[in-house]
């Protein structure tokens, strides 16, 4: 019996049907554009795993200071909890599946190409493809966001990239999605400093 194919390998072979409709400018420009999207999520590996994992004590603490809590003080406290544990797994997910996207390069150029061709303004979308590949950098995810939101997008061309597994993570409107959990990941490092510290004072305030 032949043994059931992956959705990952199911998936592949769609986009692969689809990819020999996309005319030969957007095939180049979506490999230039994955040359350099490849190696900067790569090369933000270790810095967003920090960006991950530097609130994770902070947050546990909080947890600890409101279950040594009691009445209003644990309610409030155990809610900030939750609020800043719910940013950090938002940011842990995202970072994971952006991760999992880059795996295969080349069927991350082919969506690439597919996007722009599900788009009634190929020229336009194709110049975005152009414009990552001849650029890079810092702040990458900002400057793709910034750069997809001139376009004219369609309500088809949105609809349809959800079906692209890999490029979605970098095409509207989930990289304006990704810029915004990335934002709040950032504000996560200090807002939870300062809530365990803020925490521990009112716990200890309380006992004596």
């Amino acid at each position: 019996m032949e043994k059931r194919r992956s959705w990952s390998e199911r998936t592949n072979e769609t986009v692969g049907n689809i990819a020999g409709r996309v005319d030969g400018q957007t095939v180049v420009a979506a490999e230039r554009a994955t040359r350099v999207l490849v190696p900067a999520v790569r090369l933000l590996r270790i810095p967003t795993l920090a960006l991950l994992v530097l609130p994770i004590p902070f947050i546990l603490a909080t947890v600890g200071l409101a279950l040594a809590a009691s009445g209003v003080d644990r309610v409030v406290l155990l809610v900030i909890a939750v609020l800043m544990g719910l940013v950090s797994f938002a940011f842990g997910a995202r970072r994971h599946r952006i991760l999992q996207a880059v795996e295969e390069p080349d069927v991350l150029a082919t969506e690439l190409g597919i996007a722009v061709s599900m788009s009634e303004r190929v020229d336009e979308t194709r110049g975005v493809l152009t414009a990552i590949g001849g650029g890079g950098g810092a702040r990458i995810f900002s400057r793709m966001k910034g750069m997809w939101s001139g376009v004219r997008m369609t309500g088809r061309w949105i609809d349809g990239v959800g079906d692209l597994p890999r490029a979605r993570y970098f095409l509207p409107p989930k990289i304006g999605t990704t810029v915004t959990v990335t934002i709040a990941a950032l504000w996560l490092v200090p807002v939870s400093v300062v809530v365990a510290m803020l925490s521990f004072i009112a716990v200890l305030a309380r006992a004596l």
